[in-house]
C-alpha cells in the first residue's frame, strides 16, 4: 500500500513509462490484432488503459481534463499513445493537487467494494499491468517488437548478447 501521495506518484510516472514504451511500439496497422475475433484488439486494450487512467480517479473524486475516453478507440496508433501520455501526465498533476497524505486513507466506493483511496491507486497500477501484458502478446502476434517491461524482451536480449 502507499502511505503517501509521493509513494504513489514515484511508482505511477515507472509504470507509466513503461505502458509508454509499450504503447509507442504499436503500429497503426497492428491495431486490429485480435485475441480471436469478437474480442479485444491491439487498439482496443490500448484505449482501456488509456481510460482507466481517467476513470479509477475520477471515480473517487479526483478530477482533471481528459480528451474524450468514450469514443470508439482511435485508428491511429500515434493518437492512442498520444492521449496516454496526456492523460497520464494530468493525473499526476490532479493527484499532486487533489490528494494529501491524510486522504490516502479516506474510504471510498468503487465498483461496490469499500477501500481506501490508496488501494484505488494499486488498484489502477495493477489493472494497467496486467492489460499492459494482454497487449505484449497480442504485439508479439501481431509480429512487432515488443519492448522491455520487467527486464529486457527477446529482442532486446538478443541484442546484448550480441555485444558480449
Amino acid at each position: 500500500m502507499f502511505t503517501t501521495v509521493n509513494d504513489f506518484l514515484q511508482e505511477w510516472k515507472q509504470e507509466a513509462a513503461v505502458t509508454q514504451k509499450v504503447l509507442d511500439a504499436m503500429t497503426d496497422e497492428s491495431l486490429k490484432q485480435e485475441v480471436s475475433p469478437g474480442l479485444y484488439s491491439i487498439g482496443s486494450v490500448a484505449w482501456h488503459i488509456t481510460g482507466a487512467a481517467y476513470y479509477f480517479p475520477s471515480q473517487v473524486g479526483i478530477t482533471f481534463e481528459a480528451p474524450d475516453l468514450r469514443k470508439d478507440a482511435p485508428a491511429s496508433a500515434a493518437e492512442i499513445s498520444g492521449t496516454y501520455t496526456t492523460v497520464s501526465q494530468r493525473l499526476v498533476e490532479a493527484v499532486s493537487e487533489q490528494v494529501s497524505d491524510e486522504k490516502m486513507n479516506e474510504m471510498v466506493n468503487l465498483f461496490g467494494m469499500d477501500m481506501p483511496i490508496q488501494a484505488v491507486f494499486r488498484l489502477l497500477i495493477q489493472h494497467q499491468a496486467h492489460h499492459r501484458g494482454q497487449l505484449t502478446v497480442l504485439m508479439r502476434q501481431a509480429g512487432l517488437k515488443v519492448p522491455g517491461v520487467y527486464g529486457p524482451s527477446k529482442e532486446e536480449s538478443e541484442a546484448m548478447k550480441a555485444q558480449k
